[in-house]
């Protein structure tokens, strides 16, 4: 890990490879990558690249992956349904639809 600077005699240390990859996940699904979706999916449902296990955040990634086609996507989102709520699920729909609605306003 790189050390970006030392503050008050504090180490601040630069972003993990975890966040690297994340953060070029979250870019590429803005950009309709389906794959990076997907892996964003996994990510959120095993707790895994520095995210805590959020399965409304997995089902809202899988949920984009598998409408734009993730046969794999669409699996693991009914898979990870049999431990939702459905007040849980029609909260990652919710998600869903606003990121999509964000991405609108962005391209627009």
């Amino acid at each position: 890990m790189e050390l970006r600077r030392i503050e008050s005699g504090s180490i601040l240390k630069g972003p993990t490879a975890a966040d690297m990859l994340l953060a070029h996940c979250l870019a590429a699904a803005a950009q309709g990558d389906t794959s990076a979706l997907y892996d964003l999916g996994v990510a959120y449902s095993t707790g895994s690249h520095g995210v805590s296990c959020d399965l409304i955040e997995a089902h809202k990634w899988f949920n984009l992956a598998a409408v734009r086609g993730h046969e794999e996507a669409a699996w693991c989102r009914a898979d990870i349904s049999d431990e939702m709520t459905a007040r849980d699920i029609a909260e990652a729909q919710r998600r869903a639809r606003e990121w999509l609605r964000t991405g609108e306003r962005r391209a627009a």
